[in-house]
């Protein structure tokens, strides 16, 4: 099975892709690796974006670590722009290994279209 790639869009600019390859489809939970479309998508972005936009964050500059809670403005949209939507979206990780996106509060429709895959790997059979 091809892995489905998802674009990231922070302010309704594209800052990156992920495959949202992971998930917990009880928790209605989906998440993945990001791979930025610039070098410049970094902690001290994040943490600056975090400030300047009154985004809650837990941040340790000295290992350029960073994890947000919601970013209201941040979303992530399929090859036909449909969002995949939840309660809060999160950026967390550190320049030396990398971000992962995190969406909680997947519904189980969404859940059902878009991740069957998921589910399947986790034995649960849809509602």
């Amino acid at each position: 099975m091809e892995r489905k790639t998802y674009k990231i869009l922070l302010d309704n600019r594209e800052i990156g892709i992920t495959s949202l390859e992971k998930a917990d489809p009880p928790m209605g939970v989906v998440f993945g690796k990001v791979v930025f479309s610039s070098p410049s998508y970094n902690y001290k972005f994040f943490k600056n974006y975090c400030s300047e936009n009154n985004i809650d964050k837990v941040d340790y500059s000295d290992d350029y670590l960073i994890e947000t809670m919601d970013i209201p403005n941040m979303k992530v949209v399929d090859d036909n722009d449909n969002q995949i939507e939840g309660l809060a979206t999160t950026i967390s990780g550190m320049d030396s290994e990398g971000f992962a996106i995190t969406i909680i509060g997947v519904s189980n429709s969404i859940f059902e279209k878009e991740f069957p895959h998921h589910i399947a790997n986790y034995g649960i059979s849809p509602d």
